[in-house]
């Protein structure tokens, strides 16, 4: 299997994860406050950021295999998480699971269809700065996966 496959898979295996764990919220879990230091996000929130960021990312991603460098110095990513916020406020969280669903398709198919030197390329993520698409993209799932570790404690102790 190619590395570009199991990367793929490994996006594939970790967005079915965590469409069970949202499918198996209750009412009051997608309620609990998560962060509270600066916006208050929710549990409901965190599957926004999902979301909205996958999305952003892998239109980056597309943007610097065909040559661009990423994003520039000036991008903050505290602003761009709010605008995104604010722009699925009014999605229930049914909405956003669905949306995540075909988010996290699109993503393993672009990353499918990657040639393994294209793993190489280099260019500036929003987190990690400068480094090589490989990295981004094993980003995509790390991300989660530190989210998840926040807010699966936070439920816990509810």
């Amino acid at each position: 299997m190619t590395e570009t496959l199991e990367l793929a898979e490994k996006l594939k295996t970790e967005g079915d994860k965590f469409i069970r764990i949202f499918s198996e919220l209750t009412d009051d879990q997608w309620r609990v406050e998560v962060y509270t230091e600066g916006e208050m996000w929710t549990v409901r929130n965190v599957l926004s950021h999902f979301v909205t960021s996958e999305r952003g990312l892998v239109k980056l991603f597309e943007q610097i295999r065909q040559g661009g460098t990423g994003v520039t110095d000036d991008f903050s990513i505290d602003r761009y998480n709010s605008s995104q916020q604010a722009k699925t406020k009014d999605l229930t969280p049914a909405e956003l699971l669905d949306q995540y669903m075909e988010v996290r398709a699109n993503s393993a198919n672009w990353v499918s269809g990657l040639k393994d030197e294209e793993l190489e390329i280099k260019g500036r993520h929003p987190f990690l700065g400068e480094t090589i698409l490989r990295e981004m993209i094993k980003m995509l799932y790390l991300h989660n996966q530190i989210h998840y570790r926040d807010f699966k404690k936070v439920i816990s102790e509810k």
